[in-house]
């Protein structure tokens, strides 16, 4: 029996999170709907412009892993944050939530990264990141034991931007495949697949990548086409797995020559999509290391992902394992 049903690695962010108007976008170019990468002095001028914010641990894997134990699941996760304020932030966070995190904080360095996201009232979100001491990740932090032991090993596009964070993910990868696990990664946005669209392929069609995520922008994005059947297509033709999210249409799972549609849970009101295929990955990767069907494991994704923007915030205020029970998804 393995010790964990997911390992998730990924940037170990401090989200603090506020609402605004569209203006405010305008005014501070800011891009919509968008993960922004900054500097330190961009960082402390959007945080003084910041009106009242929520802060907790997040970062989309450590997002993913809380999802997952939140299930009910065994989780890890792997990421860096500095021995600060912030740091112990995350650290006490992701722990409280049940998740397994071991990696040691960086002294004397970089401070912990910091992920300011400013919610729109039609509840989109768009992201600012200081990535810190996130970019310090690497195969030193991998631990081979943790990897060897863990169902799935699931990492963020996001963090395919530190160069050594590259090392540390194909180590991972080795040591999941060397003992018979599978490797997972979510493209994260169209703007990360822009950046590195030809290393994304390239560990699909090597076959280091087993499981891919993806929503219906990032898979266009991948293949620089419009149509979305024939991206299906592709990506069904370069891995084994991919579970494409498509908001308020749900989730198409692909599976060889199998193409199955899972329906989205509705959604009274929609009051912050961040996390959203955060918690689809945890849902899906939950129900499939516990060997259900990949239809009931897009069920599961649904539910958490309806669950958490019904809410401020990338965590489910709630129990998802509950949830699933009360509709007999559990």
């Amino acid at each position: 029996m393995t010790q964990y049903d997911v390992l998730t690695v990924g940037n170990a962010i401090v989200d603090i999170i506020s609402r605004c108007e569209e203006a405010f976008l305008t005014d501070n170019a800011i891009v919509k709907g968008a993960m922004n990468l900054i500097d330190a002095e961009r960082a402390e001028k959007l945080y003084a412009l910041m009106g009242p914010a929520v802060e907790a641990s997040g970062g989309s894997a450590g997002n993913t892993a809380a999802g997952v134990a939140n299930f009910g699941g065994r989780a890890a996760y792997f990421g860096k944050v500095a021995q600060d304020g912030l740091g112990e932030i995350f650290r006490h966070d992701i722990r409280a939530q049940g998740v397994h995190y071991g990696v040691t904080p960086l002294a004397d360095s970089a401070p912990t990264a910091r992920c300011m996201i400013f919610v729109t009232p039609d509840g989109e979100r768009s992201m600012n990141t200081y990535l810190g001491a996130c970019v310090e990740f690497g195969p030193e932090d991998v631990d081979p034991a943790v990897v060897a032991d863990s169902k799935v090993t699931y990492f963020e596009g996001y963090l395919w931007d530190p160069p050594r964070a590259k090392d540390a993910i194909r180590d991972c990868a080795r040591i999941a495949h060397e003992n018979g696990r599978e490797m997972s990664m979510t493209l994260s946005d169209s703007f990360c697949v822009d950046r590195y669209r030809g290393e994304f392929l390239d560990l699909m069609r090597s076959g280091t990548i087993d499981i891919v995520f993806a929503n219906k922008q990032e898979v266009l994005a991948l293949y620089e086409t419009d149509d979305f059947d024939a991206a299906l297509t592709a990506i069904a033709a370069d891995c084994r797995l991919a579970a494409v999210t498509m908001s308020e249409d749900g989730a198409v799972i692909l599976s060889g020559g199998e193409r199955i549609h899972v329906p989205a849970f509705p959604v009274e009101t929609v009051v912050d999509t961040t996390g959203a295929g955060d918690l689809f990955a945890a849902g899906f990767l939950f129900g499939y290391t516990q060997g259900r069907t990949l239809a009931e494991s897009g069920r599961l994704g649904c539910l958490a992902a309806s669950i958490v923007i019904a809410q401020i915030g990338p965590r489910p205020m709630d129990s998802l394992k509950k949830a699933a029970e009360k509709i007999g998804l559990l």
